[in-house]
């Protein structure tokens, strides 16, 4: 435990101090332009009482004001430094979260010989505990300041929660299960996503409680939001003109036929960079499509599964969900990655999750999501450079193999006879004997 957590503050001092431009940091600039400006005017207009409707770059549910608007709670502090500390804040309390778990699992689990410990044999304790606060740590710190420019953090904490709760003691299920619904409407009204947690319950008497919860609770938001301020969910119309944004997976054909003369361009379009020009609309559609049988897939999952009890299900199923709408979206933005790095954190957080080698590819596609966003955004997106274009290719890549691999490893421990075939190696170094006993 002391290793992960030294990691967590060693990083969070380096990172934190970046996203506020402090000390060394400083340089020419301000704050990242997504706080400073957009995010600052957003305030600026929900503060007049009303929803910013008339912004194409608003393109979020009415929940989103929630975060946009915590900055108020510190007056003193411009905001935004105190967007970045609030943001920071939730990454302690997720971190939090998943370590108070991993310590509570840890004990609960008991001794284990070194041969398990080291991934060797089949037993429970195969995996070490605090793989998930380790997925958390490395997978944030990997995407640089991004974390702390956005409030994707916000939702993914809220959503972590969600499935943490979730999978409480058997004496708390009943109050679990509506904490986990109430969680989950919350996050939708925020960024929508996790309403696809809600697609893992258990079927039965805990699907309909952990359903009527949440649909309760998204209605009491939606209606509190609705008489609150107007344009309430103008958001809607906005997300129907979305077209191909330059760095999603549908976006890699136009990439390279831009140095075969395609006659196509990108523009700043409905708050992103998007592609226009021949085929577009083809392929937008196509994509949209594809979503469409991912959601398909999922549901045929969900009637055939078996090891409906299993306590890794729900969060396994919410990870490859989130994968399967990511890679089939017609936008990708960096930030996608804190869901999905979230998401892991909290399978990882069982021994029998399925997920584990998915969580090392997701973590090299943070490297490269990096390496797109900042650093070579600019070649990408003016000049098609092939370096930024290989990079792009690559991280998305990884999406694919990780959405494939998540949903064949989620269906093949999950349907036909229950079985586990396998089992799985932890994410990082074995852990000294006594970290078990913890």
């Amino acid at each position: 435990m002391a290793a992960v957590l030294c990691a967590w503050v060693l990083t969070r001092l380096w990172l934190v101090p970046a996203a506020l431009k402090l000390g060394p940091f400083r340089g020419d600039g301000g704050l990242d332009p997504s706080v400073d400006r957009v995010y600052r005017s957003w305030y600026a207009v929900l503060t007049s009482g009303t929803f910013p409707a008339h912004d194409v770059s608003w393109q979020y549910p009415p929940g989103a004001a929630l975060p946009l608007l915590s900055p108020a709670l510190a007056p003193r502090l411009d905001y935004g430094h105190a967007f970045v500390l609030g943001a920071a804040l939730c990454d302690a309390a997720a971190f939090a979260l998943l370590l108070r778990t991993a310590v509570r699992r840890g004990r609960g689990s008991g001794p284990a010989p070194a041969g398990r410990l080291a991934g060797r044999g089949s037993g429970r304790a195969s995996a070490t505990p605090f793989a998930g606060p380790w997925m958390w740590t490395a997978g944030t710190a990997l995407l640089g300041t991004v974390p702390w420019n956005r409030f994707d953090l916000h939702v993914t904490a809220v959503a972590m929660a969600a499935l943490v709760i979730a999978s409480s003691r058997p004496s708390a299920r009943a109050w679990a299960d509506r904490a986990f619904g109430a969680l989950t409407a919350l996050g939708a009204l925020i960024k929508v996503w996790p309403v696809l947690l809600l697609l893992g319950t258990r079927r039965g008497r805990r699907t309909r409680t952990a359903w009527v919860t949440a649909a309760a609770g998204a209605a009491l938001l939606a209606v509190a939001s609705t008489l609150a301020m107007p344009h309430a969910f103008a958001f809607l119309s906005a997300q129907t003109a979305r077209g191909i944004q330059i760095e999603s997976v549908g976006a890699l054909p136009f990439h390279v036929a831009r140095h075969f003369g395609w006659r196509g361009t990108w523009a700043a379009k409905d708050g992103s960079h998007e592609f226009v020009g021949p085929y577009v609309p083809e392929v937008t559609v196509a994509m949209q499509a594809l979503t469409v049988l991912s959601l398909a897939w999922l549901l045929w999952w969900r009637h055939r599964r078996t090891a409906d009890g299993a306590p890794w299900v729900l969060p396994d199923a919410a990870l490859t969900a989130t994968l399967l709408f990511v890679v089939t979206s017609r936008v990708i933005s960096p930030q996608y990655m804190i869901w999905l790095v979230g998401l892991t954190a909290v399978c990882l957080l069982h021994p029998d999750t399925t997920q584990r080698p998915v969580a090392w590819l997701l973590l090299a596609a943070c490297v490269c999501t990096t390496l797109d966003f900042p650093l070579l955004y600019r070649e990408l997106r003016d000049d098609a450079d092939w370096l930024a274009l290989a990079n792009l290719a690559a991280r998305n890549l990884l999406l694919l193999t990780a959405a494939g691999l998540s949903a064949v490893r989620l269906h093949r421990h999950t349907t036909g006879d229950g079985q586990r075939s396998d089992r799985l190696r932890p994410i990082y170094p074995t852990l000294p004997l006594s970290t078990a006993k913890m």
